[in-house]
């Protein structure tokens, strides 16, 4: 086991393979499960594209030290600065490498939802710190909260540098902070509405907001789809999610019209997931998922 530490400066996490997925486009692909001492609360998949003459960066990480980590990787495939970072959501295991990204380039723009920027500024920035330090035993203090200043617009496409990106932006998937990201070179990054073998947090969204975010993006003509955890892979990643999030979804609506309560029907939910018993957190999650479901179910 690593033993924690408050953040000394210059602290990185320990350094993972980034791998090319398409043209000028790479991906450091986190470990599954969540933040901890051990994984030193890295667990996403920072992702950066070389625009040619400048490289843009999606989701730097979860803390400055992870952001570190990413910052030495992209200064391994280019000798170009970072002009833009884009976050996906408000979750922090996502963006509060926006730290480091500013130590390397202070110039870079910081982009995101307008309600992950409302929501990071009214406290839930800080509230990420203080549950990654908890988590990680205090390894990622030090960490500050660069928030994003420029608010992204659905189906807003920016040109930058060579490179042209495309915004699919939701308000009650995951996060309810969403944006998908599409690239004119055949790459969607997801964020998390979109995992690979892993099982969603499902705290802050809704199962129908996040079939409706996948349904958005399943006919785009996109060749390789880089999830918010998992390894990226072939647009049958996003179909594999979203019969995921149809399954529990529909099997809860059943036992909850029968008069069954959450506790009663996991028996029976559980037999309809059989084929997603391998995910990680699958066990930790189920019974919350059909709590979540329950809830949402009884709002319709």
């Amino acid at each position: 086991m690593l033993s924690a530490h408050a953040a000394a400066p210059g602290d990185t996490v320990k350094s993972y393979p980034a791998r090319q997925v398409a043209p000028d486009t790479w991906v450091i692909t986190g470990p599954l499960g969540e933040p901890s001492v051990e994984n030193q609360g890295f667990m996403n998949n920072p992702a950066w594209i070389i625009a040619g003459d400048q490289v843009i960066v999606i989701d730097p990480g979860s803390s400055v030290q992870a952001g570190r980590m990413v910052v030495k990787a992209i200064q391994k495939t280019t000798k170009l600065h970072v002009t833009t970072v884009y976050n996906t959501h408000i979750h922090g295991d996502h963006w509060l490498g926006n730290q480091a990204i500013l130590e390397a380039w202070p110039k870079a723009v910081l982009i995101a939802h307008p309600d992950m920027i409302a929501k990071a500024k009214a406290g839930e920035a800080e509230s990420w710190i203080k549950l990654m330090s908890n988590l990680t035993q205090g390894y990622t203090d030090g960490t500050r909260a660069e928030i994003p200043t420029v608010a992204t617009t659905d189906g807003m496409v920016s040109k930058i540098g060579t490179r042209s990106f495309k915004i699919y932006s939701s308000n009650d998937a995951h996060s309810k902070t969403d944006n998908m990201i599409e690239v004119d070179n055949g790459v969607l990054f997801t964020g998390d509405n979109v995992l690979n073998q892993r099982i969603a947090r499902m705290d802050d969204g809704t199962f129908s907001g996040c079939i409706k975010a996948i349904d958005r993006v399943l006919t785009l003509p996109v060749k390789v789809v880089v999830p918010g955890h998992g390894k990226p892979g072939s647009p049958a990643i996003m179909k594999a999610q979203r019969d995921y999030f149809q399954t529990p979804f529909d099997a809860v609506k059943v036992e909850y019209n029968a008069g069954k309560s959450d506790f009663e029907m996991k028996p029976d939910v559980a037999r309809k997931l059989a084929a997603y018993q391998q995910w990680n957190g699958f066990d930790a999650a189920l019974g919350k998922q059909i709590s979540l479901a329950v809830l949402e179910v009884e709002r319709q």
